[in-house]
C-alpha cells in the first residue's frame, strides 16, 4: 500500500482532474443546449437533429462517469481516514501497491477483480 501521504497526494491529484472534467463536460452540455435552441426543436426532421441529440446523450453520459469517478475518489480517502484503505472489501486482503498507484479508489485486489469479471 502506499504511504499515506502519498495516497493522499495521488487521491488529491485524481479528484482535481475529475472536477476539471465535471467543469468542461458541464460547460459543453450548457454549450449544446445553447446551440439546440438557436436551431430549433424540430430533432425528428433536422438533419442536424439527431447528431445534437446523440452528442447531448453523450456528454451527459461523460458526466455521470466523471461524477461516479469524483464519488469513488471521496470514498477512498474516507477509507484512508477510518484506516480501511488499501484493504480489499471483498476477501480483506492487502491491495497491492501497483494497483492502488494505477487506480487509487479501487476498492479491490486484483485476484478479486478478476474473478468478478468471469
Amino acid at each position: 500500500m502506499p504511504r499515506q501521504r502519498t495516497a493522499r497526494k495521488l487521491l488529491a491529484g485524481e479528484r482535481a482532474s475529475a472536477l476539471a472534467r465535471i467543469e468542461s463536460l458541464q460547460r459543453h452540455l450548457e454549450s449544446i443546449g445553447d446551440v439546440s435552441t438557436w436551431t430549433g426543436s424540430d430533432d425528428e426532421h433536422d438533419p442536424e437533429g439527431a447528431t445534437v441529440a446523440y452528442e447531448r446523450a453523450q456528454v451527459q453520459s461523460l458526466l455521470t462517469d466523471a461524477r461516479r469517478d469524483l464519488d469513488a475518489l471521496e470514498q477512498a480517502v474516507a477509507r484512508l481516514d477510518d484506516g480501511t484503505y488499501g484493504i480489499c472489501q471483498r476477501c480483506g486482503k492487502a491491495i497491492a501497491r501497483e494497483r492502488l498507484e494505477a487506480l487509487p479508489a479501487t476498492t479491490t485486489c486484483i485476484a478479486c477483480a478478476s474473478a468478478t469479471r468471469r
